[in-house]
This record gives structure tokens, sequence and C-alpha cells, in this order.
């Protein structure tokens, strides 16, 4: 059955400065608990707790560079470049420079804030 999605859902983000999370696919937005898919936009300097989810997250970088740290290193995941972080692993995402991110995240399964396990 089809079912067309009109408009995205703005979600509170982890970190600061504030970053925008519109949702389009998810536990909030579409009541869909096997998957989120989300637009992302975070300014120049947005750091967020690290965490440990319960999902794998793939992420593609629509504009900007997004730093993904995790226990195995640190790395620029750039403009037409992806990155995936399997469920269990830590992981830690920020945008220190230039002119922020933009990107769509895939959460599976769905995104929710007790599935990400936050570092206090």
């Amino acid at each position: 059955m089809m079912k067309k999605i009109d408009t995205s859902t703005p979600i509170k983000a982890a970190g600061q400065p504030p970053k925008l999370i519109e949702e389009f696919i998810g536990n909030v937005n579409s009541g869909n608990e096997e998957i989120s898919i989300a637009r992302m936009k975070s300014p120049r300097g947005w750091s967020e707790p690290g965490q440990r989810p319960d999902f794998t997250e793939y992420t593609i970088v629509l504009k900007g560079t997004l730093v993904v740290e995790t226990a195995h290193g640190t790395c620029e995941v750039n403009e037409n470049q992806a990155i995936i972080i399997e469920k269990g692993e830590w992981v830690r995402y920020g945008t220190p420079r230039g002119d922020g991110a933009e990107y769509i995240a895939v959460c599976l399964p769905a995104f929710s804030p007790g599935r990400a396990h936050r570092d206090e």
C-alpha cells in the first residue's frame, strides 16, 4: 500500500549549537519502527555526545563535511561520500569546520532516543 509523506517533522537534536533534524520516515513522522530516514542540517561547531546505538546508521553527506569519531579512529565524510556505523559501535558525530554539513541519515531499526544509548 502506498503512503505519501507530505512533510517532515522537526526532531529535537542532541548537542550544541542546535542541529536541525527533519524526520521524513520513522517513529515520529510516519509511525514506522523498522526504519527512519531524516535530513540533518548541522552548523559549524556542532557536536553531540557519543553513543552506542541499537541501530545501524547509514549516512550520506550532501554538503559540507561530517566528522565521525569511533573507537577505531576519526574520519571526515565529505560531500558525495557516505559512511556506515554498525549497531553497537560507539560513535560521535560533529561538524567542527567550514559551514557545517547537510546529510541524510537512515537508521535500521528506526532511531529513537532510547535506542541511541548516549554517553552521560
